[in-house]
């Protein structure tokens, strides 16, 4: 039986109008806002890493979201599937924390169609990856009722504290080695020191959802990340570089 819909006052309908055209206009000038700054030959914001060392193309990836306000001026993080590690930066581009992070067991930046609604056990070792891109994260639970950070809802790849159920895979010790060869064993989830976890991740998505930069392992960032790149450099800063070679 169909819902019987209330329609709209002319009073609702002329505010929505407002709200719509603000809303319209505010996103405007955000996305012209490093245009307009290079402009007046003022230099676009820059993320700022701290002492903490990283990549070229974390460092580039993290300007361009910075210059473009992309994460719409709320925390982010960046993972480097590379080197094995999550960033997790304030609003305004500053490093609050690293960490260590495991990845799936397979390198590759996409995700096999379908694979969330497998079994794990039908899942083959070589589509076990863990996929490039950005992400809107979203807490919630998992199957078993823990509170997960949801990256990719549809192939089930989700951010969470390190699993240690099963001892043969040692997990806790290979985020401990300073080697990033070892980290590569989840079926495709971001496995994250607990306590990095529970104090860097949950609390940002408590207050809202934030965005997840999963930086790739076989692309350039301008082939992953090509929009963004193309806003920024429009805005006078540096184009994408080539990908640095894989770890072994």
């Amino acid at each position: 039986m169909p819902i019987a819909r209330s329609i709209p006052s002319c009073s609702s309908v002329c505010l929505r109008s407002c709200v719509c055209r603000i809303a319209t206009a505010a996103s405007f000038m955000l996305a012209a806002a490093p245009a307009l700054a290079a402009l007046a030959g003022e230099a676009p914001p820059r993320a700022d890493f701290g002492h903490v060392a990283a990549s070229h193309d974390a460092h580039q990836l993290a300007d361009w979201i910075v210059a473009s306000a992309d994460n719409a001026h709320q925390p982010f993080f960046l993972i480097d599937k590379r080197r094995a590690r999550l960033y997790a930066f304030e609003a305004d581009g500053h490093l609050k924390g690293d960490a260590p992070v495991l990845l799936g067991l397979a390198r590759g930046d996409d995700t096999v169609p379908g694979i969330g609604e497998r079994k794990l056990a039908d899942i083959k070792p070589s589509e076990r990856t863990t996929p490039a891109g950005r992400f809107v994260g979203e807490p919630g639970p998992n199957a078993h009722g823990d509170t997960v950070v949801w990256v990719d809802y549809d192939a089930a790849v989700s951010m969470h504290r390190v699993i240690t159920s099963n001892p043969k895979e040692r997990r806790l010790q290979r985020l401990a080695t300073r080697t990033v060869a070892d980290n590569r064993i989840s079926y495709g989830c971001i496995n994250v020191p607990a306590a990095f976890y529970d104090t860097m991740v949950l609390p940002v998505f408590a207050k809202a959802d934030a965005v997840i930069y999963v930086m790739p392992d076989t692309r350039s960032l301008s082939a992953t990340f090509g929009k963004l790149a193309a806003r920024v450099a429009a805005a006078g800063r540096p184009g994408p570089v080539q990908p640095e070679p894989a770890s072994p």
